[in-house]
């Protein structure tokens, strides 16, 4: 009868670490997977913050040389007026005397 007794006592102390077992398995499980989600939100915080000083430089960048352009252009520009210029009044005095014919 002891023995019986005993062993229903084993039994049941066993299911109960087996119980804590489980409950303990399931715990660490949910830790991992919020710790999981934690570093995935972190990473894509990261990349987006990554990405933005990425834009933000190639815009700067882009900004420069379009100034740098625009420079250039005005400058050409200016020379091609400058050489056009002593050209213009012979041009026109030909084109004149073409239709007075």
């Amino acid at each position: 009868m002891e023995l019986i007794k005993k062993i229903k006592q084993t039994e049941a102390k066993a299911q109960e670490i087996v119980e804590q077992a489980r409950a303990e398995a399931a715990k660490k499980a949910e830790n991992a997977r919020q710790n999981r989600s934690r570093a995935l939100e972190q990473a894509e915080q990261d990349r987006k913050k990554t990405i933005d000083a990425a834009v933000a430089d190639a815009e700067k960048q882009a900004g420069s040389e379009v100034e740098q352009l625009n420079a250039k252009a005005e400058s050409d520009r200016e020379q091609l007026q400058d050489k056009a210029k002593p050209r213009i009044g012979p041009a026109v005095a030909k084109v004149m005397d073409y239709l007075k014919g």
